[in-house]
């Protein structure tokens, strides 16, 4: 009898694998402390060393700040040298860029979201757009020269330039455009269908205005991407030195990482110093075209609300 009690007690036990459980419960929650201090640690870490380099670049570049900078265009003299030229240069191609790409992009998302058939094709786009989203830049420049410069004609001009940071930018406005719509609750959608609107007035004028702060985080990523970005300029033939400002997207045109690029390559410590100072103004114009655009979205928060 006492053998069979004991068996039936081993049963028992081995019946509740909760009990099982709640022994493992301390090793389970050291394991999840350390996960979440490794978290920790790695968030700090990358923190750290930006700061340590935005400083850097800051105690590099500030000296070399002042009016002159900004009204003089590039030399081959480092005191005589200015980034007139490339800030305007890239004052177009993030403008252009935002005028390709934005409502495209945004009008593709609502589509591909709310308007079009569920099917094989409607995944085979959605799959491609994810993918294009991780393709590197220099591939789209790539494609811009062959198929911009060459087979349009547009030749190596500021829509060239400023179309292929558009398709490069597109990937990622439509996938942040997905997901804040998808984010927008359902009841939404179900009342204004039952009053009567359409598909389109639906997602126009009820689901757009709600998903409208997710889809300008996505648009704030995808532009200050497009407007880091060194690679697809060269492959387009953005110039070094310009000694004029840009005046229409059929003009030759250079931009600030493209003047980075080529004041970092040379050997004279004073361009290294411009160089720096450049990147300061490149931060600056991504601060400024940031804060726009959060200030939209914190505009729109408070209307909806």
């Amino acid at each position: 009898m006492i053998n069979l009690n004991l068996n039936s007690n081993a049963t028992t036990k081995s019946e509740h694998p909760l009990l099982d459980q709640k022994g493992n419960l301390g090793k389970r929650k050291l394991k999840s402390y350390i996960f979440a201090f490794m978290c920790f640690l790695a968030t700090v870490s990358v923190i750290g060393l930006i700061a340590y380099l935005i400083l850097d670049t800051y105690l590099q570049g500030s000296a070399w700040i002042n009016a002159d900078f900004f009204t003089n265009f590039a030399s081959r003299m480092p005191n005589k040298s200015g980034i007139k030229a490339a800030l305007f240069g890239t004052i177009w191609l993030l403008g252009i860029t935002a005028l390709f790409s934005i409502p495209v992009g945004v009008i593709s998302g609502i589509y591909l979201e709310e308007l079009m058939k569920r099917g094989y094709f409607h995944r085979f786009i959605s799959v491609n757009v994810s993918n294009l989203a991780g393709v590197p830049s220099v591939v789209y420049g790539i494609f811009g020269l062959a198929f911009f410069v060459r087979m349009l004609g547009f030749e190596r001009s500021l829509l060239s330039g400023a179309l292929t940071l558009s398709l490069m930018s597109l990937p990622v406005i439509i996938i942040s455009t997905r997901e804040a719509i998808a984010a927008v609750p359902s009841s939404i959608k179900m009342g204004a269908l039952a009053m009567g609107a359409t598909k389109w007035q639906t997602a126009r004028d009820h689901i757009f205005p709600t998903a409208l702060p997710g889809i300008l985080t996505g648009v704030i990523l995808a532009l200050s991407r497009a407007v880091g970005e060194t690679a697809p300029l060269i492959i387009l033939g953005a110039v070094s030195f310009l000694a004029f400002v840009p005046q229409g997207w059929n003009d030759g045109y250079t931009a600030l990482p493209m003047q980075i690029y080529t004041w970092v390559s040379k050997p004279q410590e004073e361009f290294h110093q411009l160089a720096a100072a450049t990147i300061i103004v490149l931060l600056g114009v991504l601060l400024v075209a940031n804060s726009i655009a959060i200030f939209i979205r914190i505009r729109s928060r408070k209307v909806k609300l």
